[in-house]
């Protein structure tokens, strides 16, 4: 099976971005509004024509309580969340739903924000031990991300279904924004 285009561009990225720039701030914000704005775009048709199909896909409350994490642990959720939304949105079902240009951009902007998180994630196991937190928190995202996978299983990957997605991933990345503030006060 060939690998889709978006996949592709994502490795020619690894492969060729500056790994000498190591400075962590968690600089999620720029890069993650563009996100939101490219998931914007990528509407295809109305939700309210999807009414029916919409769900709770039970929003990980740790993303609302900033202060019980540590800024290991943070960036540990945000690297988790961001990975998901990729492998979500990297699948074949994802490919046959956008139009290929935007979900390229999209998945080659999520890739660029892991890409700086791992950075920072490097950084901090130098200086800390990875808390036992940040692997639970990490279980917590993977559970809401599989939650929205057998979703779409069980919708058949329809357009409602992606379109319910899409607007559920969106607020996920508002959430990222304001966390990311959050965690840089």
């Amino acid at each position: 099976m060939a690998l889709p285009v978006s996949v592709l561009m994502a490795l020619v990225m690894l492969c060729s971005s500056p790994v000498c720039s190591l400075h962590c701030d968690l600089p999620l914000s720029h890069g993650n509004q563009e996100t939101i704005t490219l998931l914007n775009q990528m509407e295809r048709i109305s939700l309210l024509l999807c009414l029916k199909d919409r769900t709770d896909f039970r929003f990980p409350q740790i993303f609302t309580d900033v202060k019980q994490l540590v800024k290991t642990q943070g960036t540990a959720l945000l690297h988790e969340t961001l990975q998901q939304i990729f492998n979500l949105f990297s699948t074949s079902g994802s490919l046959a739903a956008w139009d290929e240009t935007l979900l390229d951009k999209f998945l080659t902007g999520l890739y660029q924000q892991l890409d700086d998180l791992e950075i920072c994630l490097e950084k901090e196991k130098k200086v800390e031990q990875t808390p036992l937190g940040s692997e639970n928190t990490r279980l917590l995202v993977r559970r809401y991300f599989q939650g929205i996978s057998l979703y779409l299983k069980e919708k058949e990957h329809s357009r409602c279904a992606w379109e319910v997605v899409r607007v559920e991933i969106r607020r996920c990345l508002l959430f990222i924004n304001k966390f990311t503030r959050k965690l840089e006060t």
